[in-house]
């Protein structure tokens, strides 16, 4: 995933896995990476152990890598380090990114949830942060939504600060157009890429971003 340049890079995409990736999954996220320009793949599991997780990871992180695709676990640390992962997406609850990069190493993505407050991402940015991550600016059902963010925020940053913002929550091809021209840098979406057919929901999404 790329730093901001004083002139404004096109908005990318960003995807987050379903929660189930076992059965056609991986035939499935070869789909959508081949269908259009992705940054950025996150490994979103859940309940499983790490053995079981690490197993699963192993065929999407060579479809990643295949398509030069950054690959980061969502919530693990470990889990990052264990299968030398591109980097790791954290929220409030799930340590500081400064120790993060401590066992990830300084090549590693560090991202944060910061659901819509302009504290959470000076606090993230200050400690390290590659990026930081506002939402959810939409209903979504991907998972349950406690916090809402709203446009101006992601103007607020473009404005102040250099470090990459992703927008999430409950965002379609349909109602992205405002995301990309508030500033954001990337888009995270799941469920309009994998509730449908995921390469035409990519090429869609393709479409938008190339304005």
């Amino acid at each position: 995933m790329r730093a901001m340049s004083e002139e404004r890079l096109p908005t990318l995409l960003y995807l987050i896995s379903p929660l189930d990736v076992g059965g056609d999954f991986p035939q499935r996220l070869e789909n959508a990476l081949s269908a259009g320009p992705v940054a950025a793949f996150q490994f979103r599991v859940k309940g499983l152990d790490q053995h079981e997780a690490a197993r699963l990871a192993a065929p999407l992180q060579e479809i990643c890598a295949a398509h030069d695709v950054a690959f980061i676990v969502n919530d693990d640390v470990a889990l990052a380090k264990r299968i030398s992962a591109d980097g790791v997406h954290l929220g409030q609850q799930d340590g500081s990114p400064r120790d993060a990069r401590e066992q990830l190493g300084m090549d590693a993505q560090v991202g944060v949830t910061c659901h819509g407050s302009k504290h959470l991402a000076m606090e993230a940015g200050e400690a390290g942060a590659d990026y930081v991550a506002f939402g959810a600016f939409f209903p979504t059902t991907t998972k349950q939504v406690e916090h809402h963010a709203e446009l101006d925020v992601l103007e607020w940053w473009q404005n102040v600060f250099e470090i990459p913002c992703v927008a999430i929550g409950g965002i379609t091809p349909e109602n992205c157009q405002p995301l990309i021209d508030a500033g954001a840098d990337f888009l995270a979406v799941s469920g309009a890429v994998w509730n449908g057919d995921e390469a035409e929901a990519v090429r869609a999404f393709t479409r938008r971003l190339a304005g």
